[in-house]
């Protein structure tokens, strides 16, 4: 074994090379044999298995879970679970069988109506995050005046600013310390829907009880009580889309969940507007804030009214025992029995690889102490951090506080906060596909400089006097941000965290990367009101371009790409350590600065990693389990 805790692989078929910078010679770099093995046999539990054996255990799992009435469509649907690319050539599968696999195809998007209905339940549950977030950003302007904590005015102003975000990122910090730690036994004890169903009424009620508070304690307690409704859902609904779609779609509904998020912002920056003028009334102070705030629990009743029409998760059903409701299920989501059946059973002998891989170890040790493991967590780490302190929630949550620092009305104010959401989401829309072209890393490496310039310009325009270009220098400043944020940091953290880990250990990766942006979340959302306070929005605005500064070179050392790249692939690039890496990339910089910005002709770098034609056989995520 070696330093890394690994196997030294000498066989061509698996080589990698790095770059040894001292005399550029190439050594091989051990790859961790164990999780490779893992990941191969998570990736096609029926790789190996004759035809034959296929059809028989196809035949003998539909007559021991009751499903005798299926044997000939199990029989099928376990010959093309092997590999659903090489129906062509089985035998056993009539023309009418291949027809509907062709179209499947041809036709990714021509799905049933109630997969479609399950999409729209998905954008609804993201909707309800977006609003439960943004639209404090309003209220900001009013309950602080109310409750005494101005964070602008009086001898306490500085205990006010942390005050102020102390409330605001109050589920915040509930979703870091408590709301993500109970997805797994809240999922466990009642399933995607009945998890989704509680989220949504716990964000109903508390949204209403923010609404009816008469201090800032009791508006942080109702605020905290929120946590428990937006944390567990946001991690929630991806998997549930995911376990029900189909592999050919699975990646552009998962990415859904952060464009219909950023619509739910804007719809949030909406109801600041709508209510902004009520007036109060006799016995009720502050009526406009209070409905802004309870207006976030009207989606949420949709989702309630909306989640127990659609489907049950079929891999939480099988995890039950439930097989027959488990194929009812995937029947609702399928054109075709033969593609239901396709599905379960392959469901099934995942579920059945996964319970031995894993019997006997301790994946949330393993999370750290493997070093393959480790380097994923690493990167997932510095994206998800970077997601919040590119500053992208300091516009989220306080546009309406910077807006009004810049001399606008309160009213101009919320029509720039609404214009801001409305560009992180029509902003969202092209990323579906160019988080694909270019590529997580590229698009990060370019977008963090950029970021960074955008948030300069605002904090510098600032300076401008009153009445010489000050406000629309601020806002065209927090909107170019925004177009840079939203093809960058917006889709990539979520789609990187769930493609480095491996296959074994996905779901706790996902739950550590979760856990961070949350806890970075809190910790931004109280900071900047006391930031503001001190650096002014000068220093504030300059603090966060530095982190994006910061951003950009932790991505380029510490973060390598993993688009497009099979689970081989990917072990192979987290088996490169965090130092060689690193020393490879600060090498690479000034070549890559000398080749693609100033057209220069250079000598080509030998590649850190030789993938094409050097690994045999690939295996990727599997198809039909949920994993996204």
């Amino acid at each position: 074994m070696s330093a890394e805790g690994s196997i030294e692989k000498k066989s061509p078929a698996a080589s990698i090379r790095d770059v040894d910078l001292s005399d550029e010679k190439h050594r091989p770099i051990h790859v961790d044999n164990a999780v490779t093995n893992i990941n191969a046999k998570l990736a096609n539990p029926l790789a190996g298995l004759s035809h034959d054996q296929l059809i028989a255990d196809g035949a003998e799992f539909a007559r021991t879970h009751g499903l005798e009435h299926l044997v000939e469509e199990f029989k099928k649907g376990a010959l093309v679970a092997q590999d659903p690319l090489v129906f062509e050539s089985l035998p056993y599968l009539t023309e009418a069988d291949k027809n509907i696999f062709r179209r499947e195809i041809t036709h990714r998007w021509d799905q049933p109506k109630t997969l479609y209905y399950l999409v729209i339940l998905c954008s609804v549950a993201a909707c309800v995050q977006g609003m439960d977030e943004a639209v404090i950003n309003g209220a900001n302007l009013f309950y602080a005046p109310q409750f005494g904590i101005d964070p602008n005015k009086g001898p306490n102003k500085e205990q006010n600013q942390w005050l102020l975000g102390l409330v605001n990122s109050a589920p915040y910090l509930c979703c870091a310390i408590l709301g993500c730690w109970l997805t797994e036994p809240l999922n466990r004890w009642f399933g995607r829907r009945g998890t989704i169903f509680i989220c949504a009424a716990i964000s109903f009620l508390a949204c209403i009880w923010q609404g009816v508070t008469n201090s800032w304690p009791h508006l942080f307690v109702a605020r905290f009580v929120l946590g428990l409704g937006i944390g567990p859902k946001s991690s929630t609904v991806p998997v549930y889309a995911a376990e029900c779609s189909p592999a050919s779609i699975r990646g552009g509904l998962v990415m859904m969940w952060q464009m219909w998020t950023a619509f739910g912002i804007m719809l949030g920056y909406v109801a600041d507007l709508a209510f902004y003028k009520v007036p109060d009334r006799p016995h009720i102070t502050g009526l406009n804030w209070r409905l802004m705030l309870a207006s976030a629990g009207i989606p949420a009743l949709f989702l309630m009214a909306q989640v127990f029409l659609c489907p049950e998760s079929p891999r939480w059903l099988m995890s039950k025992g439930r097989y027959g409701d488990a194929y009812k299920s995937l029947a609702r989501l399928r054109r075709h029995p033969v593609q239901a059946a396709r599905d379960l059973f392959y469901i099934h002998v995942l579920l059945e690889a996964e319970a031995e891989l894993t019997r006997g170890r301790n994946r949330y040790l393993e999370l750290f102490t493997i070093p393959r493991n480790r380097r994923a967590a690493l990167g997932s780490f510095i994206v998800m951090f970077m997601q919040q302190f590119c500053g992208v929630n300091v516009i989220a949550y306080y546009s309406s506080t910077i807006f009004t620092e810049a001399n606008f009305s309160e009213i101009q104010a919320l029509l720039a906060s609404w214009g801001a959401g409305a560009i992180n989401f029509v902003m969202a829309l092209p990323a579906v596909y160019t988080i694909d072209i270019f590529g997580r890393r590229t698009l990060l490496l370019l977008t963090f400089p950029l970021m960074s310039a955008f948030l300069l310009m605002t904090g510098f325009a600032f300076w401008i006097p009153e009445g010489k270009g000050r406000l629309a220098v601020v806002t065209l400043g927090i909107y170019l941000f925004e177009c840079a944020y939203s093809p960058g940091e917006g889709p990539v953290p979520f789609t990187y965290s769930a493609e480095a880990f491996p296959l074994y250990i996905r779901d706790i990766g996902m739950s550590f990367a979760t856990a961070v942006t949350w806890l970075f979340n809190f910790v931004v959302a109280i900071t900047f009101p006391r930031l503001l306070g001190a650096f002014k929005p000068q220093g504030a605005f300059g603090w966060y371009a530095a982190w994006n500064v910061v951003g950009f070179f932790a991505i380029l050392l510490f973060v390598p790409e993993t688009k497009a790249l099979s689970l081989e692939e990917l072990d192979q690039v987290f088996s490169v350590s965090t130092r060689r890496h690193a020393a490879y990339q600060i090498k690479a910089f000034p070549h890559n600065v000398k080749k693609h910005i100033f057209r220069m002709k250079v000598a080509p770098l030998p590649p850190l990693y030789e993938h094409e034609g050097a690994i045999g056989e690939k295996h990727y995520a599997p198809g039909g389990a949920g994993h996204a």
